[in-house]
């Protein structure tokens, strides 16, 4: 009984960031105060982690909230990349290194094969990081890399250095 509970939720998370190819046709990194919770760039805009973000946005779930509130209580246990002295509810939910974190804190990191609305983490060439969502066939994947979202087979172009599992 869980266990389809868990995959139609994957199935809808995987709905939800296919759903933007074509509408997310824009990769714009710039920093913009948000409105909180629940503040988005506009739909046309974003970075790979905004196809996360909107995907989870689509199950109910809101990963600048809740990104936010664990860097609150945990600030300590995030990555220091940025020199931030505290958390920023405008930014630290749409960088990859935090929803790492997050994921890996709430138990969400998983080994073996890959399903539909598994989160994925690459890193780049040039040490960049980069997250996608597996599709509803579980092979290809939804991110934005600097084309806006696109549904592509990247899987195993980059080294995985992170998968999650909602």
């Amino acid at each position: 009984m869980l266990a389809a509970i868990v995959l139609a939720l994957n199935l809808q998370l995987a709905k939800a960031a296919v759903e933007q190819v074509g509408v997310t046709t824009i990769y714009d990194p710039s920093y913009i105060t948000l409105r909180y919770p629940g503040g988005d760039l506009p739909p046309e805009r974003g970075v790979c982690a905004d196809v996360i973000i909107r995907a989870f946005r689509g199950i109910g779930v809101d990963l600048q909230k809740e990104v936010h509130e664990d860097m609150r209580a945990h600030f300590a246990l995030y990555p220091r990349m940025w020199g931030l002295k505290k958390p920023d509810a405008n930014i630290d939910h749409r960088r990859v290194p935090n929803l790492m974190t997050f994921f890996r804190r709430k138990g969400k990191s998983v080994e073996g094969g890959f399903e539909a609305g598994d989160i994925v983490a690459w890193q780049l060439p040039g040490g960049l990081y980069h997250i996608g969502i597996i599709a509803a066939d579980g092979r290809l994947v939804i991110h934005n890399i600097g084309r806006g979202a696109q549904k592509e087979d990247i899987l195993h172009a980059f080294p995985i250095i992170g998968h999650y599992r909602w």
